[in-house]
């Protein structure tokens, strides 16, 4: 679905208008995405939102990945996440803007990308995070997930990262 909504947050699948947006929102609070999230560290210009828009496109039509702006109600944009798959189910991943975090947001997404998921017939959903990362740990274990691994982190880590990833896993009801 292109977007899902809770009345409090709404997900939109990004598109190529959401360009300035993205930028403006990644660039404002880079030092604090990048702490976690390798990406963000080196500056966020127009065209490496141009580069993720347009890949985000190419994953959305292969049936990859659907991914999507977080909105606030007054559509701010807070931030993004998405939905990928991976062997035999799907991971959700997610970021905020600084100004936006602490307020449920980030949860409420992950609530709505689970019931996507399982809409999609998914057996499972994973959400991995860095084990440094207790904000972004406290999303799957709020959301009734179980820690199933720890691993050694597969990409480039970012300042803040310890190497070694948490692995969490809900399994489809029923």
């Amino acid at each position: 679905m292109d977007t899902l909504t809770d009345g409090v947050v709404t997900l939109n699948r990004w598109r190529a208008e959401d360009l300035d947006v993205l930028v403006d929102t990644v660039s404002a609070s880079r030092e604090h995405i990048g702490e976690w999230l390798v990406w963000a560290t080196d500056g966020y210009g127009r065209a490496e939102g141009t580069e993720f828009l347009t890949s985000t496109a190419e994953r959305w039509a292969s049936g990859e990945a659907q991914e999507y702006g977080i909105y606030t109600a007054d559509s701010t944009l807070a931030g993004g996440c998405g939905l990928m798959r991976r062997d035999d189910g799907r991971e959700i991943g997610y970021w905020l803007a600084k100004t936006c975090t602490g307020r449920g947001l980030a949860t409420r997404a992950t609530a709505l990308l689970v019931a996507e998921a399982w809409r999609l017939g998914t057996p499972h959903v994973d959400i991995l995070h860095d084990e440094l990362n207790t904000r972004s740990g406290a999303i799957p274990a709020r959301l009734g997930f179980t820690l199933h691994h720890k691993e050694a982190a597969s990409d480039a880590l970012a300042p803040a990262c310890s190497g070694n990833d948490f692995v969490w896993r809900i399994q489809r009801p029923g």
